[in-house]
């Protein structure tokens, strides 16, 4: 199997899908999920308790859906949950099983997830996570103790196309980057024209750049982007297609965003807000 780290390295567009792992003991779900993206897409994303509900270590699912269907796998990685020592033994745990693309992320507070009770840790941010992985990979831990076998992370980071301040957004990414930030998956784009620009500015730093994807369902969830999201903006083309269209015209307007982004940017992050119809859907076209 040849690696999304590989395919990046040869400067290869690609593909990514993000799925959730289950609410279950059980991988089946997320392993037939898988199959069907296998051999269409260049990684999967799995997801880290999304929006702060429970679910299977992505960690777990993460090797269990590469070992299951020969696909690269890229498992999100939250600060949220666990302090530096849980974190380091966690990645430590992901090196051993063979999974080694991390997303790094600051993770949701509780509050609005299926355990609002709990409590965040955020002992780390994400920019410090980035960090404690480079330092893995060098062989030592958070206190310098040495390892006895390295960590070989590919370290993912975030970016955000729709940032009002690109100036802002730029010195963020360039930090991301100094932190040893291999690969940036973004925010979704709607808009081929503020990709363009988006990558004009992320080009400067030497990596590979996915552009994030999320095929609107409903005219119902194009407004809550529009009007509740920060960073993402819909045009009134857009709208007004999705207000006649309904999903449809959601699966239309993701087919050519896609065809687009093909021409611009280094890859597309695909993420379907449990809509993985869709998301097979559009892998299917391009591929």
């Amino acid at each position: 199997m040849e690696t999304l780290r590989e395919k990046q390295a040869k400067k290869q567009f690609t593909i990514t899908v993000e799925i959730n792992p289950p609410k279950s003991a059980s991988p089946d779900k997320a392993v037939n999920q898988a199959k069907e993206l296998a051999g269409k897409v260049d990684a999967i994303n799995i997801a880290d308790c999304p929006m702060s509900n429970m679910r299977m270590s992505s960690i777990a699912i993460a090797s269990i859906v590469k070992n299951q269907t020969n696909t690269d796998t890229i498992f999100h990685f939250t600060c949220r949950d666990r302090n530096s020592i849980g974190i380091q033994s966690e990645l430590l745990g992901a090196a051993a099983l063979g999974v080694e693309n991390i997303l790094t992320l600051g993770g949701d507070k509780p509050d609005h997830g299926d355990h609002p009770f709990a409590t965040s840790v955020f002992e780390l941010d994400s920019m410090k996570l980035i960090h404690l992985a480079k330092t893995l990979n060098s062989g030592k831990d958070l206190a310098g103790n040495a390892l006895d076998v390295p960590t070989h992370f590919y370290v993912g980071t975030t970016g955000n196309p729709g940032a009002d301040d690109y100036s802002v957004e730029a010195a963020k990414l360039k930090a991301k980057i100094e932190a040893g930030a291999d690969f940036v998956q973004t925010q979704p784009v709607y808009d081929l024209e503020l990709a363009k620009r988006y990558m004009d500015m992320a080009s400067q730093f030497g990596k590979p750049i996915m552009l994030g994807l999320i095929p609107l369902k409903s005219y119902k969830m194009a407004l809550y982007l529009h009007n509740h999201v920060p960073g993402i903006t819909l045009s009134d083309t857009i709208l007004t297609r999705m207000e006649k269209g309904g999903k449809e015209a959601g699966r239309e307007i993701a087919c050519e965003l896609l065809e687009g982004l093909t021409t611009i940017a280094d890859g597309v992050h695909i993420m379907p807000v449990n809509d993985f119809e869709t998301a097979v859907y559009l892998v299917n076209q391009v591929r």
